[in-house]
């Protein structure tokens, strides 16, 4: 028999080569290059008649007909609810509660709509014994065990699910690849067969995804930009609240944000996530000052806090968690050029209370207080919340949006905000005064007299 022809495929990058490197030609990456079976020429499986274009003009836009996972803010985090032919991606640290939680979402949709959950990792007894666990009893909800993706697409076709969830897509294989499951090749042709699957019947594929021990979607970069939405499932393991952030969403806005409670009966949305990210202090302590931000189209309260402390070694250290380090160093330079506040004999440790990371530069003037607060150990004073981009030059700058922002400040019973002076509201809010500031000098000026 002749030998099977090989070729050396990337696992990084998917590109491929005739012999083996130590390091993949095209993206450098080490010892990431491994052997594969050469598929056969058989007639090219995507191609096509000729379509013929139409005017853009002419196309008619329909409205997107949501479906509820039953689930409120996952809901949020989707931009409403499902959408029929969608393929979302869910990424998450192992044990973080991704199965849990779409399978209390099919469990919901199952009541109205035919829908099928297909098992790659745990057999049916498992996923039937956590279904117990979480008090999940459903005579219409499928349940299919099975790896091989033309097994799959046949049960897919024949049951014809409205909504399906694959767990996870790193265990299917196909049978016309020979490589093993979870390798660039067959992630790839597995989410590419799936999405053309999806988009010709309506079918919303909800997919489960691997993630690296640097918290990236496992396998080729590909596999995002194939699927419509992808989604993060974070959260502190020690803590019981996780966070479903979505980074990518055709059928709605980015970086929204669903807040989860675990509890013994599985995942349960929280209402009110800005009560999670303050702390109850029995009195003012210095350090901690409440940020007023934005997660998506959320406005969120959330208590920064600053430890500032004499350094024991030439180099003070600078550690942030929950927000940029680099920033953190910027804003440091900037209290001590345009404020008079040196930290240069201090160890500064910055902290976003909860597990919330923040992204955002409207952070900056909560984190530059804080961080003078805890310096003089002055405590800012109870009710007061801040929020403003501070740049280089030492201006405090707008952020957007700041109306939504004193408005949850407003509900939740703070009396003060310091926020930049171009996002002053035009008329007066009942309840609450407008601390505006220009300068960050201003800004610490104020909070020496408050």
């Amino acid at each position: 028999m002749a030998k099977a022809k090989t070729a050396y495929v990337c696992a990084e990058c998917g590109a491929s080569a005739l012999q083996w490197f130590g390091s993949c030609p095209s993206c450098g990456s080490a010892g990431s290059l491994t052997e594969t079976a050469v598929e056969k020429a058989s007639g090219h499986r995507y191609a096509a008649e000729g379509a013929k274009s139409v005017p853009l003009q002419a196309v008619e836009a329909k409205e997107l007909d949501r479906i509820s996972s039953g689930l409120g803010e996952l809901d949020r985090a989707l931009g409403g609810g499902f959408v029929g032919g969608q393929v979302a991606l869910l990424g998450g640290d192992p044990g973080i509660g991704k199965s849990t939680l779409l399978l209390q979402a099919l469990h919901a949709v199952s009541e109205n709509l035919p829908t099928l959950y297909v098992s790659g990792e745990e057999s049916a007894d498992q996923v039937a014994l956590r279904a117990r666990r979480l008090a999940l009893q459903s005579s219409t909800l499928r349940l299919l065990a099975e790896t091989q993706l033309e097994r799959i697409l046949a049960a897919l076709d024949s049951g014809k699910p409205r909504v399906a969830v694959l767990d996870s897509i790193q265990t299917l294989w196909s049978e016309t690849l020979q490589s093993a499951p979870g390798s660039v090749a067959q992630v790839r042709e597995c989410a590419a067969q799936l999405t053309r699957h999806a988009k010709r019947t309506g079918t919303t594929l909800l997919l489960i995804g691997h993630v690296t021990k640097e918290g990236a979607i496992a396998g080729p970069r590909v596999l995002e930009h194939i699927v419509d939405t992808v989604l993060y499932f974070e959260g502190d393991p020690n803590s019981s609240f996780r966070l479903v952030r979505a980074v990518k969403n055709r059928f709605g806005a980015v970086n929204e944000l669903g807040v989860f409670a675990m509890t013994e009966k599985g995942l349960r949305g929280v209402s009110n996530p800005s009560a999670l990210f303050l702390s109850q202090h029995p009195r003012a302590v210095a350090g901690s000052c409440v940020l007023a931000t934005l997660e998506g189209t959320r406005p969120l309260l959330v208590e920064i806090q600053a430890l500032v402390d004499s350094a024991h070694s030439p180099n003070p250290r600078r550690l942030s968690v929950g927000l940029e380090q680099n920033r953190l160093a910027m804003l440091l330079a900037v209290l001590h050029r345009h404020a008079g506040i040196a930290t240069w004999e201090q160890d500064v440790f910055v902290n976003a209370v909860g597990g919330v990371r923040i992204a955002e530069p409207a952070a900056d003037l909560a984190v530059s207080l804080a961080v003078v607060s805890s310096l003089t150990d002055r405590p800012i004073p109870e009710k007061i919340a801040v929020f403003g981009e501070i740049g280089l030059a030492g201006e405090v700058r707008p952020a957007p949006r700041g109306q939504e922002r004193l408005r949850e400040a407003a509900k939740l019973g703070f009396e003060k905000i310091i926020l930049p002076r171009a996002n002053t509201p035009k008329a007066k809010m009942s309840g609450v005064e407008v601390l505006p500031v220009e300068r960050v000098d201003q800004a610490v000026q104020l909070l020496r007299n408050l």
